[in-house]
Parts: structure tokens; C-alpha cells; sequence
């Protein structure tokens, strides 16, 4: 097992003898009031640099001697979630290594808890390093923990998303099947949960033939991990992640600037096991479930093909359009099992089409539910946590595009709206009585900025996990 996936460094301490640095934290409406109270040798540098507060806005005050004094920070109205990531930058841009690591930072600025957690989740984001496989000599600055922050729900939040981004920058060489099955053996560990996990030929002994079919032509072998965590007097909640380790396409092979990244493919399992972490974390009164169905969709003699007919746990049979559609087909096996137990709440993460990228960017995760309540309720959690998802419809006109000609469904739609026709197929395998959410995500930052570096990156999951605590809390 990779140990550095669970590898969490604080960049936060309580108590120091380091002399610190102060942070001031201001708003432009903020600013005007405030810069009046200040010493002239003040207003003279904040003058020289034309501070103004502007959103990330950031001026060093020098003492007379010359030597840092404070950092002056204008912050997003309202604040946003990454502000304070922006600091960490700075500061490790243009001080060195021994200055960094001489020294303490504290925010003086008091905030009501809202804001302290963003402040403090943004700094704890901005010294995240994946680093592992290249050497790191960058110094991290450490903050005193602000007023008014809740240390554990801060902690919760910055763990899951290192975790979801470590799981997914591993390159594919070092996270296999095994490897992410074990990774999930250490998150029920730590959490004390149960897990088990159905193994390669036990898929098909057990009535899970698409998750075997996809992953059978790949040397590291397919399986389902089942984590179950919580009073079982509490509302049921599962939670599915598709877990496609790496993904060439199939038979029907990516070009390779389209398989250059397909590592992140397991990101939905990714994101489940972030939001897993958090919700049991913070013990939120539920009972707690989480399906990673896990494969590797790769190329072999006995690849799945495009049209072959294959059965699935639920009784359907899925003509094969395209081997290149392969997370539907292992998540309608892991939805259907995970609707065999009437949970309260339904709830799949999946990387799953490029027509949802084309909809809403990498950044935005497109959502469907059959529940039009949940449509808003997950709207305003994720206005709230700074973690954007917007809606589509389940419309009911694109499903004949899904009929199959001599099966009961086909694994690709003959018409455009991709993302749509992938949750019309998901839906197939729901039972009408579950309510659910489909999350159709990128789990990845493809440029890179203060706290959300290049790579592996949450796209949803803390909505989500709001959602939930927001729901049964």
C-alpha cells in the first residue's frame, strides 16, 4: 500500500514560542474605515503599494527595521472558500525556507465560525503538497488556528479532500484495483467501520456480471467494496463511487490525449470515500453505506466488445455500443444491489461523460435526482460550501434513444445530450421508491491555482456531504 496516501500534515498549531507574524484580513468595505485608524509609517506603505483591499489583494508591512511586521489580505465578499490559499502562496513565494520555518502566522481579524472555517480550510488547502514522487523543499507556513474556527469539522474537511486527491494524482502504476480496495480498507479502519469486499470470480458467483465483464481483461482484477459504519436506527444512506482504476476505452481505444489522464477514472470512488470520511468524521447520525464498484477497463483477447449482450444483476440485458461507456455498466450492478436494501438516500459519484463537461466545465459537476425537492436543497449546500453543482433534467423524451434493438437497453444513447442519456441509463437500475442523486463530476483541476493545484480535485463532494448533514442533523 502507497503510505502516503493517508499521509495529512497540519499546517495548524495551538501553542508556539515562534515569533508570529500578524494577518490582517479586510474587505473593501471594510478597508476605508479601518485604514483611517492606522499609524502614518502604515498608510504610507499600504499608499506605495496601492492596497485597497481588492479580493486577493495582498501588501507586506515592513517594521522600521525593515523586517516583516504584518500582511494585510483583502478577502472576497463574501469570502470565499480558497481566499486564504492565496497567503500560503505568497508567503512561500517571497520568504525563504528559514524565515518560513522560524516564524508563525495568526489571523487577528475575528470572524463569525462561517468564515473562520473558510479561512482556516483555505490555508490548510493552500499547504497542500503532493509530493511524493518529487522532491519537495518548500517550507509550509503554520497558522495558529483562528477565532471562532471548528477545529474538527476544518480537520474533516481538509483530510477527505487530501485524501480524494491523493487517491487520485497515485499514478496508475501504484493504484491498482488491490490498492484502491485497500485504501478503503484503511478509511473503514480508521473510522471503525465493516467492509467486505467481493472479489474477481466471486462477482460473477455473487450476481455481478457487468462489474467482472468490464474488468476481466486487465491482470488486476475487478471487485466491489462494500463499507457499512453507524446506528442502525438512523436513516440509511449509501453512497456509490465508480472505481475505474485506469481506463483505455476498451476495444473502442482513447486517443491518447484522451487517455493521458484517465488515472483520475476512479475519482467517483474517490469522492465517496472523501465524503465517507467526513460524514463519519463528524458523526453524522446516519447509516452510513459505501459501494465502490472497481475495475480496470483495459485491452486483452477477452475484452468485453462492441456488440456483445451482457446481463446485469438487475435482469437487464445491455447491448454494447461502446466499451468507452464502461462506468455506466459497473455502477448499474453496484445501484441495483445498493437499492436491494430500501436505503433512505441514494447517491452515486461518477467521471462519467464528456457531454457534461461540455454543459458545465471541469470545475461544475452536473446533477440529476428524482426527487425535485433535493434540486434546491443540494443547490443551496453547495452555494454555501463554495462547491458549485447544477442541475439537469431526468427527461423522460431521451429515453427510447436508450432501447436496445434486440436487448432491453443499449450503453449508449443515439442522441446528444450524453450526460443525459447516461442518468436516463443509471435511472434504469433505481427503484422508483429510492430517492437518488447522480453526480456526473471531472475530479480534476486541469490548470492549477492557490489551493487547488493541477490534478486531483473535489468537484461536489462537499455539497454533498453538506447536503447530508444539513438533511439528517
Amino acid at each position: 500500500m502507497t503510505n502516503f496516501i493517508f499521509k495529512f500534515p497540519s499546517p495548524f498549531t495551538k501553542n508556539t514560542k515562534k515569533p508570529k507574524i500578524s494577518i490582517i484580513l479586510l474587505d473593501k468595505s471594510d478597508f476605508p474605515n479601518w485604514v483611517k485608524k492606522q499609524d502614518e509609517r502604515l498608510q504610507i506603505q499600504i499608499a506605495q503599494n496601492s492596497f485597497k483591499a481588492e479580493p486577493l489583494q495582498t501588501v507586506a508591512i515592513l517594521d522600521k527595521y525593515s523586517k516583516l511586521e504584518k500582511i494585510i489580505f483583502g478577502l472576497s465578499q463574501p469570502a470565499y472558500y480558497l481566499d486564504t490559499a492565496s497567503i500560503v502562496q505568497h508567503i512561500e513565494s517571497n520568504y525563504s525556507k528559514e524565515f518560513i520555518e522560524e516564524h508563525v502566522f495568526e489571523i487577528v481579524s475575528t470572524h463569525e465560525e462561517g468564515v473562520s472555517n473558510k479561512i482556516s480550510i483555505g490555508w490548510g488547502l493552500g499547504a497542500y503538497r503532493f509530493d511524493p514522487y518529487k522532491k519537495n523543499d518548500t517550507a509550509t507556513p503554520i497558522l495558529l488556528w483562528p477565532a471562532n474556527a471548528d477545529e474538527k469539522e476544518v480537520t474533516a474537511t481538509i483530510e477527505a479532500i487530501s485524501l480524494l486527491r491523493n487517491l487520485v494524482n497515485t499514478p496508475p502504476n501504484d493504484l491498482g484495483t488491490d490498492e484502491l480496495a485497500n485504501a478503503a480498507k484503511e478509511v473503514a479502519k480508521h473510522h471503525k467501520a465493516k467492509i467486505k469486499i467481493i472479489h474477481d470470480d466471486d462477482l460473477i458467483k455473487k450476481n455481478f456480471p457487468m462489474i467482472y465483464n468490464v474488468g476481466k481483461a486487465s491482470p488486476r482484477r475487478p471487485q466491489l467494496v462494500d463499507i457499512k459504519w453507524g446506528d442502525s436506527s438512523h436513516p440509511k444512506v449509501t453512497i456509490v463511487g465508480k472505481g475505474i482504476i485506469y481506463d483505455t476505452g476498451g476495444l473502442n481505444l482513447k486517443p491518447g490525449q484522451y487517455m493521458r489522464d484517465m488515472k483520475k477514472d476512479m475519482g467517483g470512488a474517490a469522492h465517496a470515500l472523501g465524503v465517507a470520511w467526513m460524514l463519519m468524521a463528524l458523526n453524522v447520525p446516519i447509516q452510513l453505506r459505501v459501494l465502490l464498484p472497481i475495475a480496470e477497463n483495459s485491452v486483452a483477447g477477452n475484452s468485453y466488445r462492441p456488440g456483445d449482450i451482457l446481463p446485469t444483476r438487475k435482469g437487464l440485458t445491455v447491448e454494447i455500443e461502446d466499451t468507452d461507456a464502461e462506468g455506466r455498466l459497473v455502477l448499474s450492478d453496484a445501484l441495483t444491489y445498493a437499492c436491494e436494501e430500501n436505503p433512505d438516500l441514494l447517491i452515486d459519484f461518477a467521471t462519467l461523460t464528456g457531454a457534461a463537461r461540455v454543459g458545465v466545465g471541469y470545475d461544475i459537476p452536473a446533477f440529476f435526482s428524482n426527487n425535485d425537492n433535493y434540486i434546491d436543497e443540494l443547490r443551496h449546500s453547495s452555494v454555501e460550501k463554495d462547491d458549485f453543482v447544477w442541475p439537469f433534467p431526468l427527461w423522460d423524451g431521451y429515453n427510447s434513444n436508450l432501447d436496445g434493438d434486440i436487448s432491453d437497453i443499449r450503453n449508449e444513447g443515439t442522441g446528444r445530450a450524453g450526460h443525459i442519456e447516461a442518468a436516463l441509463f443509471l435511472q434504469r437500475f433505481i427503484t422508483p421508491k429510492t430517492d437518488w442523486i447522480h453526480l456526473d463530476c471531472f475530479a480534476w483541476e486541469k490548470n492549477g491555482k492557490a489551493g487547488r493545484p493541477k490534478g486531483g480535485a473535489d468537484t461536489g463532494m462537499r455539497a454533498i456531504a453538506q447536503f447530508i448533514k444539513d438533511k439528517y442533523s
